[in-house]
């Protein structure tokens, strides 16, 4: 059996996304590790290891990267002592990412910043309102913001009671690959796990080897509003807003007919299932008539693939083998399927609109 090393054992007991910078200075500072043998396991010189504590310990004239070096300096700790229950709260790299897009993509907006108080167990991201006040946008957790902190997405030009963080090129550069990579998986572009590595972050460092997870789509980022984000060679959108709402409604109907999950069904053994079923909620009764309505008037294939990418969420590229159709072909028969759905909403006198 292979030796697994002490500093070894108690990465595995952090998050992937924690820089192997931050874990040496954890190493050392917490566990008394020398920095030599640091250096050993991880292959580089003394001097590198010591420069990168030295550069921590610096940081930690940030309220977020002192606060967040403390968290996990107490996870360390739990990890050498083996109380796993005592563990202090750290985002797991999924949450990382999905928080990190929603906060990283406001901090983009002219004047936006993310505000910081040593008193406050929140962080709050505010911008500049329109009678030249502030407005609240969102709510972080305090964790969070460590993390994102630590990895040099955000930063701290003028510390002081409250601390006012601005997003950095390196947050930007990770913005885009979080987008992007978030896109794919949605799309069906990435079926294989994926990793998600990127600048500030070392998924495969030396003291660990984290295996790659593969978040799944959610709710909010659904294989139709990721592909309306898109556009064609001429810069206008590949779906217009009446379309992706178009869709949105069939899969709200879909939703409150309470049909259950039925992916591996076919468009006309969906619909016998479906009329065979029965209801004793009215609400759910009518939003079946309504998504059975929809479904025959679009046929098959347009309605297999409607039914795949608004109802179920699956990607494109997995609607396309299921379906033996060629590749990148998914998203044209989706948009005709989707202008057929529109003129069937519309010919019900309510455009498409969603029931809420």
């Amino acid at each position: 059996m292979p030796h697994v090393s002490p500093s070894a054992d108690i990465a595995e007991q952090l998050p992937c996304w924690v820089p192997k910078e931050a874990l040496a200075y954890l190493l050392h500072t917490e566990t008394g590790q020398p920095i030599r043998a640091l250096a050993r396991e991880a292959g580089v010189h003394a001097s590198t290891v010591l420069r990168q504590v030295r550069a921590l310990e610096a940081r930690r004239e940030d309220i977020l990267v002192d606060q967040g070096l403390s968290r996990l300096g107490r996870r360390v700790l739990a990890a050498e002592a083996r109380a796993a229950q005592a563990d202090p709260v750290v985002p797991s790299m999924d949450e990382l990412s999905q928080e990190a897009r929603r906060v990283l993509r406001l901090l983009c907006e002219p004047g936006a910043v993310l505000a910081v108080a040593a008193e406050m167990d929140k962080a709050v991201v505010v911008a500049e309102s329109d009678d030249g006040g502030t407005v609240r946008r969102l709510v972080v957790d305090h964790a969070a913001a460590e993390a994102m902190a630590l990895a040099g997405w955000i930063a701290c030009d003028d510390p002081g009671r409250v601390s006012r963080y601005r997003i950095t090129p390196t947050g930007r550069d990770a913005l885009k690959r979080m987008v992007a990579d978030a896109e794919n998986r949605a799309l069906g572009f990435s079926e294989a796990p994926a990793t998600f590595d990127h600048a500030g972050l070392s998924r495969h460092r030396s003291y660990a080897v984290h295996p790659a997870s593969r978040p799944r789509c959610q709710p909010t980022e659904t294989p139709l509003t990721l592909l309306a984000r898109r556009r064609d060679r001429s810069g206008r959108k590949f779906l217009s807003d009446d379309l992706v709402r178009a869709g949105e409604r069939l899969r709200e109907d879909y939703e409150m007919a309470d049909i259950g999950s039925r992916k591996t069904e076919s468009w006309d053994r969906f619909l016998t299932l479906v009329e065979a079923a029965r209801s004793d909620h009215d609400g759910a009764t009518a939003a079946r008539a309504r998504v059975l309505g929809a479904l025959r008037d679009l046929g098959p294939g347009l309605g297999d693939v409607a039914l795949r990418c608004c109802c179920h969420l699956e990607g494109l590229e997995s609607a396309e083998k299921q379906m033996g159709w060629s590749a990148r072909s998914g998203k044209v028969v989706l948009r005709i399927a989707l202008q057929r759905l529109r003129r069937h909403y519309d010919r019900l006198g309510d455009g498409g609109a969603l029931m809420g």
